[in-house]
């Protein structure tokens, strides 16, 4: 008899433009992990008042981080009107972005199949045009975010309307209070924010100008410069795509070079291996290596076979220490 091998684990990384409102936030992950037996784990909530944004991490199989999707999306849906959202982080949907990650390439079809199923059902219950990007992008209009979201969702509504873009899935239009829903497969990135000592929000954009790939800087690196109300202080916004081309130690000393750093910040998880030289005298805002590092989080499901039900061994508190090897 042939043994069949247990669906790859997958992760899932659906962004919510509601970041103030933590009662919003808190329903929205209630239903993306509900308690008693969804078999989805919910691993970390990343809310940012001044983005008005919260980032989800959840772990499962395939079958179950799409169903987990849908729900979230119908509870984000019901609870977010964007045409009330002031953050300033680019979005054009109140679930704005939701890529489903594969951590390995095996289980990388797995992940495709799961946001193809996920970004129809959500298209159909909820009546959202949802747009693929990045791997799964069906036009090259389609492949990048910003191109998506330039002009914020009034102008995505416009090019919907006029036929400049189709959506993949769901109605040629716009939902009114709900935008639209960006989906993907990828492997894991990671999302990291660097706070200058300046609220100097014209010197955060020339820097995030010079270091993101698109400008001739740091290979698959995408990166914002934002202004932090709440903090008073400006701030780069990284998304690293492949930490193995590019240290997180690499983006600190090219921003210092610029720019005297306050502190760092990791929007959800990392792979241990990102933080590797990392420097000891940057600090790194709610940083706890047994819930952010990828691999602890996961703990025994990290493992891909025979090591499954051995735990990860715990990484220093601060992530310039050597932390567990990646998986």
């Amino acid at each position: 008899m042939y043994s069949s091998l247990p669906d790859p684990l997958l992760l899932a990384v659906p962004n919510a433009s509601a970041g103030r409102d933590e009662a919003v936030a808190a329903e929205i992950a209630r239903a993306l992990a509900p308690i008693g037996g969804s078999g989805v784990r919910l691993l970390d909530v990343h809310r940012d008042a001044d983005h008005d944004r919260s980032v989800f991490t959840l772990a499962g199989r395939q079958g179950e981080i799409a169903r987990a999707l849908v729900r979230g999306a119908r509870a984000a849906v019901e609870r977010i009107d964007l045409r009330a959202q002031t953050g300033v982080h680019p979005r054009v949907g109140a679930l704005d972005v939701a890529p489903v990650v594969y951590r390995d390439d095996a289980g990388r079809g797995a992940a495709c199949a799961e946001a193809l199923t996920a970004a129809a059902l959500i298209a159909a219950e909820l009546e959202l045009p949802v747009f693929l990007y990045g791997d799964l992008a069906t036009s090259e209009a389609h492949r990048e975010r910003a191109s998506l979201r330039a002009g914020g969702p009034e102008a995505l509504a416009a090019r919907i309307e006029s036929g400049e873009l189709r959506p993949d899935y769901g109605p040629a239009r716009a939902h009114p209070s709900a935008g639209a829903l960006l989906v993907t497969a990828r492997a894991p990135l990671v999302a990291f924010n660097l706070e200058l000592e300046s609220d100097d929000l014209g010197l955060a954009r020339e820097i995030a100008a010079a270091l993101r790939e698109s400008g001739g800087g740091f290979p698959g690196v995408r990166a914002l410069g934002l202004a932090l109300a709440d903090r008073r202080r400006a701030q780069v916004s990284f998304n690293v795509h492949d930490h193995r081309a590019v240290a997180l130690h690499e983006l600190v000393a090219a921003t210092r070079a610029w720019a005297p750093v306050a502190c760092a910040e990791l929007v959800g998880l990392a792979p241990a291996a990102a933080f590797e030289g990392f420097p000891a005298d940057l600090p790194v805002r709610g940083f706890d290596p047994a819930r952010h590092l990828l691999e602890n989080a996961l703990g025994s499901d990290s493992s891909h076979g025979e090591d499954q039900g051995k735990a990860s061994p715990q990484a220093s508190r601060h992530p310039g220490g050597h932390g567990p090897a990646p998986a």
